[in-house]
């Protein structure tokens, strides 16, 4: 049987399939589903076959001309899918990931009941933005955050997007790094006693990202990823458990104070926002894993993404307020930092918290290095997919970890880094684009008050990214910033 679809993605293609491929590409229940929301394209129904059934793209034009090599890759592809646990490993584990050990410093910023009020609030507001990235995709009938934003907004949508994703993607990097130097150092030197001159962080630094993080980098294929996602989850509710058990036991001499205005809301919650919105924000990866489900539709997407950020609130809950409730005013951006070197249970979790790191690296890499192959082919404008040959992608992951690599071996105020790129990027790609971009191209459809929530939060993230960002960048230039990275 041959058809053919009306996909912006895949305009006037012909699909050329056997009775059999043919009833390999029937959607399921739930897929049908989304197919009766009048907003919605169903351009995932007749262009992706979610079942490894690839034979379809086969007769994609362009493709035939390419490399054996790219037309391999590029069918691989489509065949590795995650089931909706793994994907929700892969998205548990972006949400979390460097941000979760920065939620003390969160609430010292915030206060104890400004805390408290932010995390919900931004908890509700990422799971919805979150999702309405995946509508954008749909109705726009693009397979990427950044296409959804172009399509709407033109070319210089495009660029917005694509700096924003990389640049969040990047900082994340830079952050990944600075926590691998100031963890991986004191378990080494715990192990190995007589030779902590051996440790310093630019070498454990180096030697990681050269045999851990550049490996796992080079990896097409985001599926792969779950099982290490898996593990980096159980190293974080382990972390979690220790910095709880661990706290109310340090000698008084670590312990804060608390200030008066610690105990609603500080002048500062703005700050702290920003460092709990870099923890919850994984809109970058959003496409990545909703195409990676064996059979995507809204509705187990949905399903993924309310589990996922309610998981992340509890952990930002719980590892935010032990350890400031412990801290208090002394509390730092890295909270392991503000234990003693040679404790041996916080060893485990700064053990654990590096490891997480070298898992949650790859999948900032794998954004990183679509931005820049769409930077690339920034004018490519025939709808068919660009996949790198092996030589660009080699060349673009090896400049992309080397210099995020290079940039933490000079660079140690993590709390600072975290404020920033939440208050400017995470702002941008969580609380403004989805929503105007849904606002643009359905926007005409709804009342006042269906339109009501986008505003509001669209007002939320200018409000973030100008108040907070301001903040510290005063508070830098005062000499207000500790280095939480001295090991």
């Amino acid at each position: 049987m041959c058809s053919k679809t009306d996909s912006p993605s895949f305009k006037d293609t012909t699909f050329c399939m056997s009775k059999s491929q043919e009833r390999d590409t029937v959607p399921s229940d739930e897929t049908l589903e989304d197919m009766n929301d009048p907003l919605l394209d169903t351009f995932e129904l007749s262009s992706f076959n979610r079942d490894g059934k690839s034979s379809a793209y086969e007769k994609v034009p362009g493709l035939s001309n390419e490399s054996e090599e790219l037309r391999s890759s590029y069918l691989q592809t489509q065949r590795s899918k995650s089931s909706i646990f793994m994907a929700f490993m892969n998205m548990a584990n972006s949400i979390l990931g460097a941000g979760v050990i920065g939620q003390p410093f969160a609430i010292k910023n915030c206060g104890l009941v400004g805390g408290v009020l932010a995390i919900v609030l931004l908890s509700i507001m990422v799971d919805w933005t979150i999702r309405l990235i995946v509508i954008n995709l749909k109705i726009s009938g693009k397979t990427s955050y950044q296409d959804s934003v172009e399509f709407a907004m033109g070319k210089k949508g495009k660029l917005l997007i694509l700096l924003t994703n990389g640049l969040f993607a990047f900082g994340g990097c830079i952050g990944f790094s600075i926590i691998i130097g100031d963890t991986i150092p004191h378990v080494l030197r715990a192990f190995f006693p007589g030779h902590e001159g051996l440790f310093h962080r630019n070498v454990i630094i180096t030697l990681v990202t050269c045999f851990v993080s550049l490996p796992l980098s080079l990896n097409r294929d985001i599926s792969k990823l779950s099982k290490a996602s898996m593990l980096a989850l159980f190293s974080m509710v382990v972390i979690v458990v220790i910095v709880l058990i661990k706290g109310p036991l340090i000698e008084a001499s670590y312990k804060g104070n608390f200030s008066t205005g610690a105990l609603l809301i500080t002048p500062r919650i703005f700050q702290g926002i920003s460092v709990i919105s870099f923890a919850l924000v994984c809109h970058h990866n959003t496409s990545f894993i909703y195409f990676s489900l064996k059979t995507p539709s809204l509705k187990r997407f949905d399903r993924l993404t309310h589990i996922s950020c309610f998981i992340s609130m509890i952990f930002c809950f719980i590892m935010g307020y032990s350890g400031f409730l412990v801290f208090r005013n002394k509390t730092k951006g890295n909270i392991l930092n503000n234990f003693p070197g040679g404790d041996r249970a916080i060893n485990v979790a700064r053990f654990c918290f590096g490891f997480n790191m070298l898992t949650t690296f790859p999948l900032e890499i794998f954004v990183l290095r679509d931005v820049i192959r769409d930077l690339i082919f920034f004018n490519k404008d025939d709808g068919q997919p660009v996949i790198l040959s092996s030589r660009l992608h080699f060349l673009i992951t090896i400049a992309m970890v080397f210099s995020t690599m290079g940039i933490s071996l000079i660079t140690c105020n993590l709390g600072a880094l975290f404020e920033l790129i939440g208050a400017t990027t995470a702002s941008l790609m969580a609380y403004i684009l989805p929503p105007s971009v849904n606002l643009m191209l359905v926007g005409s459809q709804k009342s006042w008050r269906e339109k009501a929530p986008h505003y509001a939060c669209i007002a939320f993230g200018f409000s973030i990214m100008i108040i907070s960002s301001t903040q510290t960048i005063l508070t830098s230039l005062n000499g207000g910033d500790e280095k939480h990275c001295d090991v």
